[in-house]
């Protein structure tokens, strides 16, 4: 199905909208424009488009008539949770519904005993923490957006977060996922045991972008909270100093519960905003984060002080408290709204490198902003190699949002010839299918897109995402050949 196919026409919604009412209640269908229109983009709102119908369904056996319901009827199906996403993943289908699972909002279940949480895909992030911390516990996996996000997208995305180099991406704290296939058969991915016999299809899930299945609970595994956490915020006054700092870190055996970095203009916008005391002076900060036992913290901070000393590290400042712990990192946790007090517009990229090659993908970026005429601030989950250089550009200039696409592509395709890869936790939706031309051979998106017709032959959950076409390939490689155009234009624009 294609995802810039023309909308319906008035009878084919009436149509479609007239069946759904058949398993649904009227307050839960939205189809008139004005309802429709606050559904029409995820994170990523430089693209739009308004969907057939939205649902919004409550129980699990409504997701399941909706879901028959549209694969009789060939309409493609796009689940929603809160809209986060920076990708495109849930930007509607014009012809789709938007099945919005943000009524999914109960923790059924903490089992302290066994360090598990039972829980409805729409259950925003941090609320898992809340829930479980009278027990001592928390859901480590923590996105900046875990304020908003919900568990359901987590999934969907195999979301990270700052905490993820110690503790892990999404992927290794779900235990089982349960939901609904295509045509709404009941499914159950994983278990709560270590392990399940056959084929590991929870990892296969995990990251499928909604393509796969309609996940409506999840069982994630718990973590003890840790005795004591310290943050240590370094200065660099050249950012090759600070990307050698990151692998050296690592190469002396550490594995910090969060290392980041952020470039000068990153630390620019964000103090103006939250005020967390970095230093403005320097090309770029590091926070290098131990947690665990009073000694252990002790002992990995010293060596990590050591290292960054060793590296040509101008300042080092360790936080005191929990409160200047939690000062270091709202700046890193607002670095998303910051950059926006600055730009009417942003892109945020998510690609990853090979931690040796963190000064080289900054300098690149830098003779991007000379060669674009666009400003980038960057923000790195640096311990893991995963970049988050956010684009700078107002999406009422056609102009600029043009040049802003060939600006990420750029740094997509670059970090692929680095030795890297074009998504490390947002996704791929739509932002990215030109770049998985480039980083997947036409074969192996042949091969993805088995996978995808194995689970859903009639390609009706999210179609048009993530995996490129062959001829989608092909004519972006011709588009290559005649200058490096984006074929970006068939997508709705703000």
């Amino acid at each position: 199905m294609d995802i810039t196919a023309a909308p319906p026409t008035a009878t084919e919604q009436r149509a479609a909208v007239a069946a759904l009412s058949q398993v649904l209640p009227a307050h839960a269908i939205l189809w008139q424009s004005e309802d429709t229109t606050p559904y029409e983009c995820d994170g990523l709102s430089a693209y739009r488009q308004r969907p057939m119908a939205v649902v919004l369904p409550e129980t699990e056996d409504q997701v399941q008539a909706v879901l028959r319901t549209c694969h009789r009827l060939g309409v493609p199906v796009v689940a929603r949770g809160a809209g986060t996403g920076l990708s495109g993943g849930a930007l509607p289908h014009a012809r789709g519904v938007t099945l919005s699972l943000a009524r999914f909002n109960k923790i059924l279940k903490i089992d302290a005993r066994a360090r598990t949480a039972i829980v409805q895909c729409g259950v925003r992030n941090l609320a898992i923490s809340e829930a479980a911390a009278p027990h001592g516990l928390y859901y480590a996996p923590d996105p900046s957006s875990q304020i908003a996000c919900t568990i359901g997208g987590n999934v969907a995305e195999n979301s990270g977060g700052v905490h993820c180099l110690k503790y892990g991406l999404t992927v290794h704290n779900v235990l089982r996922a349960r939901g609904f296939t295509a045509d709404g058969e009941p499914v159950e991915f994983g278990s709560e045991a270590l392990d399940v016999a056959g084929l590991d299809l929870l990892a296969v899930l995990v990251g499928s972008e909604g393509m796969l299945a309609v996940v409506t609970e999840v069982t994630v595994r718990l973590v003890p909270k840790p005795r004591l956490a310290r943050c240590i915020m370094a200065s660099f006054d050249d950012i090759r100093k600070a990307g050698d700092a990151v692998a050296a870190v690592i190469a002396a055996g550490i594995i910090p519960a969060g290392l980041e970095m952020m470039d000068k203009p990153m630390t620019i916008a964000v103090e103006d905003y939250v005020h967390a005391g970095y230093d403005l002076e320097a090309e770029a900060i590091l926070l290098c984060e131990s947690d665990g036992t009073p000694e252990e913290v002790a002992e990995e901070i010293d060596r990590m002080t050591a290292v960054l000393r060793g590296c040509g590290a101008t300042a080092i400042t360790c936080s005191a408290d929990e409160a200047e712990r939690l000062r270091f990192w709202s700046g890193r946790k607002n670095a998303f709204p910051a950059s926006g007090r600055i730009s009417p517009d942003y892109m945020c990229l998510d690609s990853t490198i090979p931690r040796k090659r963190l000064a080289d993908i900054l300098l690149a970026i830098q003779a991007m902003e000379q060669k674009y005429g666009l400003r980038c601030c960057n923000v790195f989950h640096a311990g893991d190699g995963n970049l988050h250089p956010l684009v700078l550009f107002d999406a009422n200039d056609p102009d600029q949002l043009h040049r802003c696409e060939l600006f990420g592509a750029d740094i997509l395709e670059t970090s692929v010839a680095m030795g890297g890869t074009v998504s490390g936790e947002h996704g791929v939706g739509v932002e990215k299918l030109n770049s998985m031309c480039v980083q997947f051979s036409a074969e192996e998106n042949a091969q993805m897109l088995g996978v995808k017709h194995a689970f859903d032959p009639a390609s009706v959950l999210n179609p048009g995402k993530v995996i490129p076409t062959l001829a989608r390939c092909a004519e972006y490689g011709r588009e290559v050949v005649r200058g490096g155009v984006q074929r970006f234009a068939e997508l709705p624009r703000f």
